[in-house]
Parts: structure tokens; C-alpha cells; sequence
């Protein structure tokens, strides 16, 4: 398989970090965009240690960059010269209860998880229609699929972001740009670190990282990860009102 080009949005996320660590070993040339500047240069570093033919890092807020998406993008593209992949991993579990009691706080998930997600995805798209070729993958949620009261504003930002990406799908469909929507269960990660973290349902990010490469070599337009939350999903997507609403989950 020959070099390629990859942009990771968030790459300080694990699943993200396992994620790189695979295209790295392939010799990939990456470039790591994020916050935390300490962060990315060290994994950059262990990317290069590990094969990687570059590791590059670009410093900024993602839900809020300072001179908008575009010229952000633009700037990314043109370190790397094009870009064949992308995958946009950052995101904020947030707290549902927080959200209830402050509209402001509702905003900002919708924004990191959603709004501005979709912003980046459009930014991509461009590059990629332009070229006639890529791979574009977001990391949405199974809480995306139905609205539970125990997380529903985040669910509803996963699951506007799993439908705009719908909507890419539809869009490049037939051509050269592949568009891949990544669902992901509990996965053990400092994300979920307020949750209890035990029994068959968690995954380690290796295994979702491992998952979300494949799906993008397959040009998979949905993925679960692991592959038993598609069964999950499609139960709790199928239950009647009375009895859901019955449920605290």
C-alpha cells in the first residue's frame, strides 16, 4: 500500500492516538491537530519512532478556531501538500444533568459534538471533491440512534452529526471520496472516565481503532464498534414508546 496522507481532528483523543499508531506503521504522513500543544508533539515523536514518514502538529480549538475553519483547513492541507484521510475524533461526553439546568452549557455540547464537526466535515468535503479521491471519517456514538434521558444532548449531537454525514455519503456516492460514520459503544477512555467502567459491553480503544481503520479501507458507510452494538441498537431502536419510556437508561 503506498504512502498516504492523513489528517486526524483531535488526535489527542486514545481512540484517536490508536488510530494514528496503526497508519503510522504503515509509513503514513500525519498531521495531529488538537489543544493540548505537550500532548501532540509527544505523540508525534512515538509516531515517528514507530514509522511514521512524518508526524506534523497544528495547535487549535477545534469547536472554536481562531480565524474560522477554512483558512485553518487550508493551512493543514497545505503542510501535507493534499489530504487522503481524514478522521475527526474530538468530542465531549458532557453531563446531561448540567444541560438541563443551563442552556449555555446545552449550546456548547451541540457545538463541539455537532455544529462545528460539521463545519470541518464541509471544509473536507471541498478538498476532497476537488481531488476526486479520499476518505472522510467522523466518530459519532450509539447514543446518536434514540434519544435517552440519561444523555439525550449529546445523543442529539452525535446524531445530527451521523445524519450530516449521511448526507456526505449520499453525495459522493459513485465517486472516488468514500464517507465513513464510526459508532462506537463504551469504550474505556479518560472521556468515560465519570462512568463505571465493567462488563462485556466496554471496548479498549486499540479494538475501536482497529475497527475504524478497517471500515475506512473498506469504504464502510456505518460502522459499530464493537460489531454486537448494531444488534443492540437495532433492539432499543425497535421498542414501542410505553415500554422505552419505561426504561432508565
Amino acid at each position: 500500500m503506498s504512502e498516504e496522507t492523513v489528517l486526524i481532528l483531535g488526535a489527542t483523543s486514545a481512540i484517536a492516538e490508536r488510530f494514528a499508531r496503526l497508519r503510522a506503521a504503515r509509513g503514513d504522513r500525519l498531521l495531529l491537530a488538537g489543544r493540548d500543544a505537550g500532548r501532540l508533539q509527544v505523540i508525534a515523536d512515538d509516531l515517528t519512532a514507530r514509522g511514521a514518514a512524518a508526524a506534523e502538529i497544528a495547535v487549535l480549538d477545534l469547536a472554536a478556531p481562531e480565524d474560522g475553519v477554512a483558512p485553518a483547513f487550508d493551512r493543514m492541507a497545505e503542510t501535507l501538500g493534499h489530504v487522503d484521510v481524514v478522521l475527526l475524533a474530538y468530542g465531549v461526553l458532557g453531563d446531561q444533568t448540567a444541560a438541563q439546568a443551563d442552556p449555555a452549557e446545552t449550546a456548547r455540547l451541540l457545538t463541539v459534538n455537532m455544529t462545528s464537526a460539521c463545519a470541518w466535515l464541509t471544509a473536507v468535503a471541498a478538498h476532497m471533491e476537488r481531488r476526486g479521491r479520499g476518505a472522510i471519517a467522523a466518530i459519532s456514538s450509539v447514543a446518536g440512534d434514540r434519544g435517552r434521558r440519561t444523555n439525550y444532548t449529546y445523543g442529539a449531537a452525535k446524531g445530527g452529526l451521523a445524519l450530516f454525514m449521511e448526507g456526505l455519503a449520499h453525495r459522493f456516492a459513485g465517486t472516488g471520496v468514500k464517507v465513513v460514520t464510526i459508532k462506537p459503544g463504551f469504550v474505556d477512555t479518560p472521556m468515560t472516565d465519570g462512568l463505571k467502567k465493567s462488563g462485556p459491553l466496554w471496548a479498549k480503544p486499540d479494538a475501536v481503532a482497529a475497527d475504524i481503520d478497517a471500515a475506512i479501507t473498506k469504504g464502510r458507510p456505518v460502522t459499530y464498534t464493537p460489531w454486537f452494538w448494531w444488534g443492540i441498537m437495532r433492539i432499543i431502536r425497535g421498542l414501542p414508546r410505553p415500554i422505552f419510556n419505561k426504561m432508565n437508561i
